[in-house]
């Protein structure tokens, strides 16, 4: 059993330390997810790694399949997420190679699956704080014993990508409140929390956007650029991280399913019982 995972780049598998690495090829009833997971030993404890836009980063962010991918590590006992991404500032004080880790998030994308149900069983999931906050804090405490620049808190949007965007966007963003702008967070976060499965963001910062008059507008090179700088930075804190972790959970991330199924189990078809077995049959059996 595996109870902690992230997702993310693939420069967090040679992270020093890391023994027994395995690749474990997954299929789940909505599909394969990005890439094989990878899953490996690090300071006694086993943990999880997925390459989020696949080996050599070839799938565009509305290309990923969320739900696999969510599915595939609910499957090996995953209990946390860590979410690691890049992401845009739309805030003057959150600078380039920074780090944020978000209490907030908006979903402006358009064409993405968002959630497992529907088929004949429907749920309505409550998240009006959808990152958990006991794992954020722990996150943040983790960057900051690394000495980097570290923020907690802020609004992150999910755009639909695969462009960045024009400055009006990135104004109208900003005069909306957002403080972080990025492509994968939404629906990661909501489907692990349908999974039951705490989750929270490492974010990056790796530019401001287009909205900053006096920096360059954000490229693929300034963001490949800040993530290689920032790859140690987050291998140093996920070794902390391990650390801190204690076995038990006592936020409601794991019970968030136990008041929002409202389908009458006898009308559920067995097909979609079979599918979302892995997430209801401790509430409907």
């Amino acid at each position: 059993m595996c109870k902690i995972a992230f997702i993310g780049g693939s420069g967090l598998y040679s992270m020093p330390g890391l023994e027994d690495v395995q690749e474990r090829v997954i299929t789940t009833p909505f599909g394969d997810p990005s890439a094989p997971i990878i899953v490996g030993r690090l300071n006694g404890q086993t943990i999880a790694f997925l390459a989020r836009h696949g080996i050599g980063h070839h799938l565009a962010p509305s290309e990923i399949n969320f739900r696999a991918n969510i599915y595939a590590l609910k499957s090996l006992g995953v209990e946390r997420i860590v979410g690691i991404s890049a992401c845009g500032s739309l805030r003057e004080d959150y600078a380039p190679g920074d780090i944020v880790i978000p209490d907030q998030l908006f979903d402006f994308t358009k064409d993405r699956k968002r959630t497992f149900f529907g088929d004949g069983l429907v749920a309505h999931i409550s998240i009006p704080d959808p990152f958990c906050e006991d794992l954020s804090d722990l996150v943040y405490q983790s960057v900051k014993l690394t000495g980097n620049s570290v923020h907690l808190g802020g609004s992150y949007i999910t755009i639909e990508g695969p462009r960045f965007s024009t400055r009006a966007e990135s104004n109208t963003f900003r005069a909306w409140g957002m403080s972080l702008i990025g492509m994968t967070t939404s629906p990661e976060a909501f489907l692990a929390r349908e999974a039951e499965i705490c989750y929270t963001t490492l974010a990056h910062v790796t530019d401001y956007d287009v909205w900053h008059i006096s920096e360059e507008p954000v490229t693929v090179d300034m963001v490949i650029e800040i993530l290689n700088l920032n790859t140690e930075v987050a291998q140093r804190a996920v070794v902390n991280l391990l650390g801190q972790l204690k076995p038990e959970r006592f936020c409601g991330c794991q019970h968030a399913l136990a008041d929002a199924l409202i389908t009458n189990p006898e009308v559920i078809p067995p097909e979609t019982r079979q599918r979302l077995s892995l997430l209801v049959d401790k509430y409907l059996d």
